[in-house]
Parts: structure tokens; C-alpha cells; sequence
């Protein structure tokens, strides 16, 4: 018979760890010399089957046995050990249990007292220096708004009075001119309705004179100094503010419903399945329906959803394309021929953000405009305003404005995009 005493409690109490008695047998001499390391009879039971004391402990079967029952009863060849040894063990690790359940304690309280104290402390003192960093930003930026609003009120203003002090002059002058010019023919018909013959034709002098005068009243002509400049209410700070407003705003990306139109899209392009996606392709492809609304000549392609009213946002994935542009145009821009009026940014009816030979550039109506990119963009992001009449071009990661233009649209705008390199994509 095996007897173990280092075994835990918890592995004896499931019964692991139990090893069946082999050739080397204890002997029921041995049992009963062991007998005397147990608990004393008055403290222990009497077993039902032998009568003797059960002061063993059965390993196998967990309980308590007399050391017949390990030797010719129901226990023989499972791991026994005597009460008291097994009494001991299991008071032994109660015992460090206790302790380990002490020391947990002390941690505890030490950690309720000390660390969570003071916790509490620096919580006060960060959510203090919290509130005065955000108040204090809040205030720095009230102030820049007020002084800003400041400025543009009475830059309008200004710009309103030397307006209306031009009106003014106008009306004053051509008031003049008018009851001049009315004067003068005036006396010209009744010149011609009063005088007699002989007297008209030696009054030619007079006449001339009179006509040369009214000739010299000019004609009047509307010019840009009669209109209020938008540019007195254009403002860097209030346009950073407002995109940033708009591009951090519930709304990241604009209508999910924004493709590209596959009648527009070039036979030098590819569309993909979901219609968002161009492709440039080195070999055009062939037998093309003819369509009215496609480019025939340049690798250009537009959105299929017209804007008129709105705040729209819309970023655009061009990847590693090293020769694409994006923006929009108008829907009447020339789609056939190689001319300018059917190449993006060319022409006056778009306006379109260039990437080209590693340069980035705003192009519109023929003219470039060169931008100043650090980190060349995985992603070109879209804002149209239309009340305000305005198109930004930005980094989606960084909201960072690389170009805006503010112009008075007469129609409906589309997407326009173009790519001669790799693919771009609309992201929803």
C-alpha cells in the first residue's frame, strides 16, 4: 500500500493523483503499526463491515476506512493514509490558504487606502487642469471668432458704403446725362418741327453742336465696382472652422447612392461592378455603343447624382495612381473631341484637383494653380457647400484644406473625375 502525504487536499478531494497498490504490497503488519499515528479511538468512528476504528483515510474513494478495509476489504491496493496524517495535511493547507486569503486582504486594503486615495487626489487635480485647458482653448478661439466677426462685419460695411457711394455717383451722373440728353432733344424736335426752312439750313452748325453733345453723354455700362466683393466676406479662419465642422461631423462621407455613371465613362476606362471604381486601361476598349453623354477621347468619367442645393462631402481613394483628377463640373461640359472644352480643368465649366508627374494642382478654366502637398494623400476628399457657393479640396486623415474656391455656380454640378494610371475609387 502507497501512502502519500505531500499530495494537496484539493487533488485528494478529486480523487487525482490516487495510485493502485502493486507488487510491493504493504503488509497488514505495516497497517497496523501505523495504526498508532491516527487519532486516538475516542474520536473515531467504528467501521460497520470490521468493527475496527476508521482511522485511515481512502485517497481513491475519499473516506474514512479501518486498516482491514485496506488490506482484505473494498479500499485494498488504493492509496491510503492515516487520519492524522491526512488530518494535518489538510489543517497545513488551511492554514496557507488562510494566510494567502490574509495577504490578498492586506492588498486590498492597502490598495482601497493608498492607491485608490490617491487616485481620487489626482482625479480632482487632472479633471481641474482639464476644464481650465478646454476654457482656456474655448476662450482662445471665442476671442479669434469675435475678432474676426469684427472684421468682416466692418470689412462689409466698408465695402457696402463704397458700393453704395458708386451707385450714387451713377445715378447722379447719368441723372445729369439724362435730363441733358433730354433737353438737348428736346430742342432738337422742336428744331425740326418749328423751323422754317430757311432758317434750318443755316442752323446745321447749331445742330451739330447739340448733336455731339448728346453724342458725348456715352452709354452706361455695368461694371464690378457697382457689386459688393465676396471676397470682403471670405475669411481663412472661418472656412478652416466651418470644414472642420462639417468633415468631423456625424456625416464623414456623403450619399452612399453617389456612383459613377457608366454612359459617361471612357473607352480608356474601366468600370467596376459596383460603379465605383475606374480603372485606366492601356488598351481602349472596343465596340462601344456611341452615347451622347461618353467622353470619347479623353479618360474622363462622371457622378451620376446632380447637386443643386446641399452640403455634400464625398472622398475619393487614389491609391498609388500617380495621374488622376478629381472635382466637378458642370453636366453641359462637352463630352466629344480632344479639345479643351471636353478635358477637365481646361475649360470654364470645371474645376477639377490634378495629380500629374508627382505635382498636385487646382485647374480650372485653362488655369493651374500650383499646391504646396507634404505627404503625398492615399485619399482626395470633396466638400460642396452650396449656399456659400464654395468647393474645398482636402486630406481626409488630416483634414487638411489643400485648396478652395468660392464661385457663383449657374447649374447643377456632377463629380468629374479622370485617371491615366492604376484606379480610383469612391468610398462609401
Amino acid at each position: 500500500m502507497e501512502i502519500n502525504c505531500d499530495q494537496p487536499i484539493f487533488s485528494m478531494l478529486s480523487g487525482s493523483g490516487s495510485k493502485e497498490m502493486g507488487g510491493a504490497a504493504t503488509s497488514p503488519a505495516a497497517i497496523t503499526a501505523n495504526i498508532g499515528s491516527g487519532i486516538s479511538s475516542g474520536e473515531c468512528e467504528l467501521c460497520v463491515e470490521h468493527e475496527s476504528e476508521m482511522n485511515w483515510f481512502c485517497g481513491t474513494e475519499q473516506k474514512l476506512i479501518c486498516s482491514r478495509c485496506a488490506v482484505v476489504g473494498s479500499c485494498q491496493g488504493h492509496t491510503v493514509t492515516p487520519l492524522a496524517t491526512r488530518v494535518t495535511a489538510v489543517r497545513n493547507q488551511l492554514v496557507d490558504v488562510c494566510e494567502k486569503m490574509q495577504l490578498q486582504a492586506l492588498r486590498i486594503e492597502k490598495f482601497i487606502n493608498q492607491t485608490l486615495t490617491a487616485k481620487e487626489q489626482k482625479l480632482q487635480t487632472a479633471a481641474s487642469k482639464a476644464r481650465e485647458q478646454v476654457l482656456a482653448q474655448v476662450n482662445a478661439a471665442r476671442e479669434a471668432l469675435e475678432e474676426e466677426e469684427q472684421r468682416l462685419l466692418e470689412e462689409i460695411q466698408r465695402e457696402e458704403e463704397r458700393v453704395e457711394q458708386c451707385l450714387l455717383t451713377q445715378r447722379a451722373h447719368w441723372s445729369q446725362a439724362l435730363a441733358s440728353l433730354s433737353q438737348t432733344r428736346s430742342h432738337l424736335v422742336h428744331t425740326l418741327t418749328h423751323t422754317q426752312d430757311a432758317q434750318l439750313v443755316t442752323s446745321v452748325q447749331d445742330i451739330a453742336e447739340r448733336v455731339e453733345e448728346a453724342e458725348g453723354v456715352g452709354e452706361p455700362c455695368d461694371t464690378d465696382q457697382l457689386n459688393l466683393n465676396p471676397g470682403c466676406s471670405d475669411s481663412k479662419l472661418l472656412r478652416g472652422l466651418w470644414s472642420t465642422a462639417v468633415l468631423l461631423g456625424p456625416k464623414a462621407y456623403g450619399s452612399p447612392y453617389l456612383k459613377f455613371d457608366e454612359r459617361t465613362v471612357s473607352h480608356l476606362l474601366s468600370l467596376s461592378d459596383d460603379f465605383c471604381t475606374l480603372t485606366f486601361q492601356k488598351k481602349a476598349r472596343q465596340s462601344l455603343p456611341y452615347d451622347p453623354a461618353r467622353f470619347d477621347c479623353w479618360p474622363n468619367a462622371l457622378g451620376s447624382l446632380p447637386l443643386s442645393s446641399g452640403t455634400h462631402n464625398w472622398v475619393v481613394d487614389v491609391g498609388q495612381s500617380g495621374a488622376f483628377k478629381v472635382g466637378f463640373c458642370y453636366a453641359s461640359m462637352e463630352r466629344k473631341g480632344s479639345g479643351n472644352e471636353a478635358r477637365l480643368g481646361h475649360n470654364a465649366k470645371s474645376w477639377v484637383l490634378s495629380h500629374y508627374d508627382g505635382d498636385y494642382s487646382f485647374c480650372h478654366a485653362g488655369k493651374k494653380v500650383p499646391l504646396q502637398v507634404v505627404k503625398r494623400p492615399q485619399r482626395i476628399g470633396l466638400l460642396l457647400d452650396w449656399q456659400s457657393q464654395m468647393l474645398l479640396f482636402y486630406e481626409p486623415d488630416s483634414s487638411a484644406v489643400l485648396y478652395s474656391v468660392t464661385q457663383q455656380f449657374s447649374a447643377p454640378l456632377l463629380l468629374a473625375c479622370a485617371v491615366t494610371d492604376r484606379s480610383i475609387t469612391i468610398l462609401h
